[in-house]
């Protein structure tokens, strides 16, 4: 039985389904077509720009660091190109089997090693990191014939920084180092962040760190057309790196090379500035240390030689290292009290050795009475009875209020970092520093040691020096400052930095030609006058002996009983000359005794060589070196010594 369609039913049913299909197929080609027309329309020039990074790469171009120069443009820091073998740690395998086979080829020492692990601690792994530095034509050609062997393992030409003197102003050079993670994240979260793209450097301390941004220069760029494998094909582009500025420095490393050698093997620090401006002449710190250590990363052994020295080299003691200034105080609590009217320079006060506060004596160091003493002697021949009644009058908070404008136990403003406070002492920093009520209270006894530069007295030499150097300007305040000039490594065109106007401290000239005129007396008839004859010109100084650990009143101070580091402190401030000022100093010898025998020698040939031109002769060095000189034995430079900037000054 033949069954009967229903034609129409199906003509119907195939139609639906037909125009299913083609609403599916309609759908989807204006799927298609939207989709075409968002990726070329709408995201046209974000895919455009993709696409062109996919076949062009750009690469950083570093730019070489400026150069470093004293006043007379002698290069304190420089730059010289060298071939390193560096490893990337994800394209090498296993680094101990690459290291053992590299070693083979390029001498490994214990040392690389352990800077390499340093590194890789310190890195990501994608990072090219230096196994070798420097490396000699032979091994770079040795290194090249195997090259095929080693993955990951290539050469590149670095420009390595190079400290040519070595040790010397190391604290005021610093150094340059590896970029850590810390200044990288502090990198990204700055605007120069595009500026530090292949940049593996940066300055660590002194004037590398703090002019950095000069230093560094700008980061230039190579566009590279690579192929599908990331090999390059072709230079498309290129912007040139712009070298960093050349920065000119204030000191004299030749009166800075004087001092570090007049100090020997000794520990101390001796700032040198012009009254005038506030120029640093010399920023000594002793003993210093080799920058050249830190570029690539210091290996282990220097690192805790350095360390843990109980000398500290790598304490900037002229910037951080604080000290009780001693008798050179003495000068300045003389000015405050005539400046505030509290005594007169006639005033004479009986120094019968010892002074008795409250039933409790404090007495003079070594116990020698002076007699009568007024305001000139008191200061020509440094009695301590004499400053600690006036210390009494005057009262903690006179005293503060006087020194702090002239910086004792302030932050100076000195162009580079790490300046430490130090401590000028008064009630509201006794009661803001100690916890426990009885340490809170000022009692009217510690006020008297402050007149001698003791008790809570503690301010860097560097202070000690603008102080001084203040006093030696009549009272006209300069900033210290150790960069004068930057010059633009392109044009070669030098700008001076300008500097900042002085503060008039509003110190009357009567009162300044009274501490003046009993500062040379000591000079000439006091404490460092023997180390002064025969000078020709005439200087301002006073010495200072200050105590290192705190020794009980009624114990004797016995130097031979107590350890090295125990000992006091010699001191001693100047200026000179006179009647112009081009020079004040601070210094301090630590643990080495009295100011006149071991700080004033320092002084003296520091005067010499400033004003006169006139070097020690190797005698003479050894003995200012020893403690054991007294006189001056100077001789000339000779001819080929002689430097026309420095017979300006």
């Amino acid at each position: 039985m033949t069954e009967l369609r229903n034609v129409e039913a199906e003509l119907y049913r195939f139609r639906l389904r037909v125009l299913a299909i083609g609403a599916v197929v309609l759908l989807a080609f204006g799927l298609l077509a939207a989709r075409l027309v968002y990726l070329q329309v709408v995201r046209h020039a974000d895919l455009d720009e993709q696409a062109e990074s996919n076949r062009t790469a750009i690469v950083p171009v570093v730019p070489n660091r400026g150069l470093i120069l004293d006043r007379n443009g002698v290069v304190l820091a420089s730059n010289y190109a060298a071939y390193t073998l560096e490893i990337t740690p994800s394209r090498a395998g296993k680094l101990d089997d690459t290291l053992e086979a590299l070693s083979e080829l390029v001498e490994i020492q214990p040392r690389d090693r352990r800077r390499f692990k340093k590194l890789l601690e310190e890195s990501k792994n994608f990072e090219s990191l230096p196994i070798r530095t420097r490396l000699t034509d032979e091994e770079v050609a040795r290194f090249a014939a195997q090259r095929y062997r080693f993955p990951g393992v290539e050469i590149k030409a670095r420009l390595f920084r190079h400290y040519p003197h070595g040790e010397l102003a190391s604290h005021v050079i610093g150094y340059i180092g590896r970029i850590n993670q810390r200044e990288k994240e502090r990198i990204q979260d700055s605007e120069d962040e595009a500026n530090y793209r292949g940049t593996e450097y940066i300055g660590k301390l002194g004037v590398e760190q703090s002019y950095e941004q000069q230093l560094h220069g700008q980061t230039g760029f190579e566009l590279i057309e690579t192929s599908a494998g990331g090999h390059a094909v072709r230079r498309l582009g290129n912007r040139p790196a712009t070298p960093g500025n050349t920065v000119v420095l204030s000191i004299d490393i030749k009166l800075q090379k004087l001092v570090e050698e007049l100090f020997g093997e000794r520990r101390g620090a001796l700032v040198a500035l012009d009254p005038r401006t506030g120029e640093v002449l010399a920023f000594v710190s002793k003993p210093t240390f080799d920058p050249n250590l830190f570029v690539e990363g210091i290996d282990v052994e220097n690192w805790q030689a350095l360390n843990e020295s109980i000398d500290k080299p790598l304490l900037n003691r002229a910037l951080r290292g604080t000290y009780p200034p001693g008798s050179t105080y003495k000068p300045f609590m003389a000015l405050a009290a005539l400046q505030t009217g509290k005594r007169a320079a006639s005033v004479v006060v009986q120094d019968n050795a010892s002074w008795t506060f409250g039933g409790h004596t404090f007495r003079s160091h070594g116990d020698t009475a002076l007699g009568p003493v007024n305001m000139h002697r008191s200061i020509v021949m440094s009695s301590n009875v004499y400053y600690y009644s006036l210390a009494n009058e005057l009262g903690v908070d006179l005293i503060h209020d006087f020194m702090k404008p002239l910086g004792f136990g302030q932050i100076t403003g000195i162009d580079i970092q790490g300046e430490v406070r130090g401590v000028l002492p008064s009630q509201d920093w006794k009661r803001n520093t100690y916890k426990r009520p009885e340490q809170r209270r000022w009692y009217a006894g510690e006020t008297i040691s402050l007149g001698i530069g003791q008790g809570y007295n503690s301010f860097t030499m560097l202070q000690l020096a603008h102080a001084t150097a203040t006093l030696a300007n009549g009272g006209l305040r300069h900033r210290p400052r150790l960069v004068v000039a930057t010059e633009d490594a392109v044009s070669r065109t030098r700008a001076p930095v300008p500097a900042e106007p002085g503060q008039d401290l509003g110190l009357k000239p009567e009162h300044v030609a009274v501490v003046h005129k009993a500062l040379v007396g000591v000079t000439q008839e006091g404490t460092s006058a023997r180390v002064f004859a025969g000078a020709p010109y005439l200087s301002a100084g006073k010495t200072g002996t200050a105590q290192a650990v705190t020794i009980g009143q009624s114990q004797k101070y016995n130097a031979s009983k107590l350890e090295e580091h125990q000992r006091d402190h010699a001191l001693y401030m100047a200026f000179a000359p006179v009647e112009a000022p081009r020079i004040a100093l601070a210094v301090v010898v630590e643990n080495a005794g009295f100011g006149a025998a071991h700080a004033a020698p320092i002084a003296r040939r520091v005067f010499d060589y400033w004003l006169l031109g006139q070097h020690p002769n190797p005698t003479d060095l050894a003995a200012v070196q020893k403690g054991q000189a007294a006189a001056p034995i100077g001789q000339p430079l000779n001819a080929a010594e002689q430097d026309p900037a420095t017979a300006r000054h």
